[in-house]
């Protein structure tokens, strides 16, 4: 597996963290590194999963925000498509050649209506966005009009996550409807994504919550039919409850990110069967690989991965396969390791498996793709830093 930039005009240790070839040991600090083998065992099984439960996967690019790891993922696990938060990050895939795009969030600042609707031109596609004012609807019909194109149209149920959507059946009504009546515009369903239980621990708290969810769409999806209009798809699912939409009998697509990489606070919510996810059904294939830069301390060990290299707003990073040791506290540039038995060396290089793999894969430029023992390849972060 190769990408398709030249790397020899980059540097090692200033330009990127590592290049082909190159044992892992050699990799610069700190780095994100992917698993490979991992990875795509990862990407595979989620395929195979929603294959056989009759469901479309669009993948959420939010997540890794690269267009490699999306390519991975329609290639190896039958992704139709992608999932975008932000218009710029929507332009990212669409210049990459994807062409289902999906922005599950709302578009309301006129220079971005602009920019959405030029999209379907770049991407030679289907691009969708969500609603859930019908004042939205007019300003999306005037641009996509202007530029020519057509927008499909999610209405977005607030269903539990308390964030954007609708929140009574009425209002998804009189969204769809006006939606319809709209010139450029394109009903093509519902949004509906339980964002607030994704990362509870228990399996049953995980399952009431979606039952209300499956519930309040099953309404919609119904008072619409009533009014002649057609769902043809209903869309929503996360790491954490793919296998509640899937089976819902109402649920047509997914919007699976975090099981390809996983990270230690999904790691931590439980199966049906009372075991961590990460025990099993999803593998770690995603670090940041730091050395160890000090050991003044005899029961310390400091690290290079401090607070610039990850984000720890849901809590702080696991070391992988090490209980001997604990990564306890950072700062801007150090991650302080409890080592009571000063095991650690000096140049010792630990993977960690980071609380929250989203806005740590936002922090840095690269990927490094490990099998083996052995620098694969190198992944940019594609679409670092858009988030507008």
């Amino acid at each position: 597996m190769t990408n398709t930039i030249d790397l020899d005009a980059y540097e090692v240790g200033f330009d990127i963290p590592a290049k082909p070839g190159m044992d892992a040991d050699d990799i610069q600090t700190p780095a994100l590194v992917l698993d490979l083998d991992a990875l795509e065992r990862n990407i595979k099984k989620m395929g195979d999963y929603a294959k056989a439960h009759g469901m479309r996967h669009r993948a959420h690019g939010k997540m890794h925000k690269s267009v490699d790891v999306l390519k991975l993922q329609m290639e190896l696990g039958g992704a139709i498509g992608v999932c975008c938060q932000k218009v710029s990050e929507a332009e990212v895939f669409a210049r990459a050649g994807i062409k289902e795009i999906l922005v599950s969030n709302q578009v309301r600042d006129p220079g971005k209506i602009e920019r959405l609707s030029h999209l379907p031109k770049i991407s030679g596609g289907e691009v969708i966005v969500c609603v859930d004012d019908a004042d939205n609807v007019a300003d999306l019909s005037a641009a996509a009009k202007r530029h020519g194109t057509e927008l499909g149209i999610f209405v977005e149920i607030d269903c539990g996550a308390g964030r954007c959507g609708v929140t009574t059946t009425p209002a998804v009504v009189q969204i769809a409807k006006a939606v319809l009546a709209a010139d450029n515009l394109t009903y093509r369903g519902i949004q509906a994504y339980q964002g607030a239980m994704q990362h509870m621990d228990s399996f049953d708290d995980r399952k009431a919550k979606l039952d209300a969810a499956i519930a309040q769409v099953q309404d919609a999806v119904e008072a619409l039919k009533a009014e002649g209009i057609e769902t043809d798809i209903v869309s929503g699912g996360g790491t954490g409850s793919y296998y509640f939409e899937s089976n819902s009998g109402l649920y047509n697509e997914l919007q699976c990110g975090s099981y390809a990489f996983m990270d230690a606070d999904y790691g931590r919510i439980l199966d049906k069967d009372g075991n961590r996810i990460d025990a099993g059904e999803w593998e770690n294939a995603f670090f940041i690989l730091t050395s160890v830069m000090s050991h003044a301390k005899a029961d310390k060990a400091i690290c290079d991965a401090g607070l610039k290299a990850q984000s720890i707003d849901s809590g702080l990073p696991v070391i992988f396969g090490r209980d001997d040791v604990e990564y306890v506290k950072c700062s801007d540039e150090h991650g302080v390791i409890a080592d009571p038995n000063g095991v650690l060396k000096v140049n010792e290089k630990l993977r960690l498996v980071p609380g929250h793999c989203d806005p740590t894969a936002n922090v840095h430029d690269w990927y490094v793709g490990v099998r083996n023992g052995k620098v694969e390849t190198l992944w940019p972060v594609s679409a670092r830093g858009k988030a507008y």
